[in-house]
């Protein structure tokens, strides 16, 4: 199916204008990444998604159409951004910890674990009762069965997955869970008054306050988008969580970073107050945490009522897994995609997608949902919840089909994409970064607020 047409299907579920897509240009070709996997068509799609639903809060806030136009090349190569930085003409820090990655199992069967966390990483050490060595670590899983080592690790509140086909993921409990689900969920939660668009803006997003409850890649990147139009976006952090340094840098552009601790009475306090005042509240806690902080969807539109809420999760609202703790890489692995790609390639080891598509595209999809809801907002009144989860993200992939051939294609290198860079200061050095590639003719895509670390400004509007 054309870009055109799965861009056309997902801008009717949310009840938009569909005469705005005729503004919508696409260029380019695909294949563009090495990948059995429709990865820069759903890239190139899902930027287009998120490029629409600004140019058409403009025309509600000010009578004007603008065109849109996503290059695929471009939107491939933002679908990978933390790979592509640098700060100070070198490399950013290292994205993976040493020991992470796909470990083949005493009954032959694969499992990938997830240590970039010192307090996953160390977990999962002390059940092998091993060294911090990747040959250690295998020598470890050759006593354990894959399933095994799956629940262990899993009841233990660590972060591990086996390798599944696509056929065994549809098979499982939580996979014909995700199968009876939407790629996304906007839901009307509770009454209030429609609340228009401020007049005279500046852009798309101006005045839209949007707080950004999330970490690592998903969540980080429905902020930025965001912000890219225009948003006060302001990501709050807990001081005590740990972070991934370069999708810090990556994640914060166009964002002011704040800490607030909601272990205690006084960070919930300054949270409320900030929700008092916000627009969107976008959470990546698994839902039983947030309720138990007191910031469940009910909870936060009875303190805003008008407040767009969305919540991303790894394995999707319903379902027996829904609240597990998940990444990416873990999903590629659990849902089949590994697999697939595998069997693609002729491979008899896990083959991972050539970035962290799903990251990447639940992060749009989110800033999607929210902008739609936004709409919904003005026209109808109402506090909405916007629900993205990463197995959506990947069923939808993996419902587009596999290409022949797919791993023909050369790879894009920093070299070829050059013409997408832009350099900016940053609280980290001189930032090379992907600039944003949706292309407004009237509001340019971009970032006023430089990345900056976590806990840089004071967690006030």
């Amino acid at each position: 199916m054309p870009a055109s047409e799965l861009i056309k299907n997902l801008w009717e579920y949310t009840k938009q204008p569909i005469d705005i897509i005729d503004n919508l240009s696409l260029t380019g070709e695909g294949p563009v990444l090495p990948s059995s996997f429709q990865i820069d068509k759903m890239a190139q799609s899902f930027i287009a998604l998120t490029s629409l639903s600004a140019a058409e809060i403009w025309r509600q806030r000010t009578g004007q159409t603008q065109t849109v136009a996503v290059d695929i090349k471009h939107a491939a190569a933002e679908f990978r951004s933390e790979r592509y930085q640098l700060i100070n003409s070198g490399p950013a820090p290292a994205l993976w910890d040493a020991i992470a990655g796909a470990y083949q199992c005493g009954d032959g069967r694969w499992v990938r674990i997830h240590t970039n966390f010192d307090h996953h990483r160390n977990g999962i050490l002390n059940i092998l009762k091993c060294a911090n060595e990747r040959g250690a670590v295998q020598a470890a899983l050759n006593n354990w069965q894959a399933g095994e080592f799956e629940t262990c690790i899993s009841e233990a509140g660590f972060l591990a997955v086996m390798m599944r086909s696509p056929d065994e993921w549809l098979a499982h409990p939580q996979g014909q869970a995700i199968a009876r689900q939407p790629l996304l969920t906007i839901t009307k939660i509770d009454d209030a008054p429609s609340l228009s668009f401020k007049e005279n803006p500046e852009r798309p997003l101006s005045e839209v306050r949007v707080l950004d409850l999330t970490r690592i890649i998903a969540g980080p990147v429905g902020g930025r988008t965001l912000a890219a139009h225009g948003a006060n976006v302001l990501r709050v952090t807990s001081p005590h969580l740990p972070s991934i340094a370069p999708l810090v840098i990556d994640n914060g552009r166009g964002k002011r970073s704040a800490h607030i601790d909601l272990k205690t009475e006084d960070g919930k306090a300054k949270l409320s107050s900030l929700i008092k005042e916000a627009d969107v509240f976008i959470q990546g806690y698994r839902p039983q945490a947030i309720s138990t902080l007191g910031f469940s969807p009910d909870q936060v539109a009875k303190e805003q009522p008008g407040i767009i809420y969305a919540s991303l999760s790894a394995y999707g609202p319903k379902g027996p897994w829904a609240d597990r703790r998940g990444f990416d890489s873990l999903m590629q692995t659990v849902s089949g995609l590994n697999a697939a790609e595998a069997e693609a390639l002729g491979s008899s080891q896990p083959t991972p997608l050539p970035n962290q598509a799903l990251d990447h595209a639940t992060g749009y999809l989110l800033a999607f949902g929210v902008m739609a809801a936004l709409l919904r907002r003005a026209q109808e009144g109402g506090s909405w919840h916007v629900q993205v989860s990463l197995a959506q993200t990947g069923q939808w992939l993996q419902n587009l089909g596999q290409i022949d051939h797919g791993f023909n294609v050369k790879d894009q290198t920093a070299a070829d994409i050059g013409k997408f860079l832009e350099t900016s200061p940053s609280g980290f050095g001189k930032l090379t970064s992907i600039r944003h590639a949706g292309i407004l003719s009237q509001t340019p895509a971009y970032w006023t607020l430089p990345s900056q670390p976590l806990g840089h400004h004071l967690p006030l509007w």
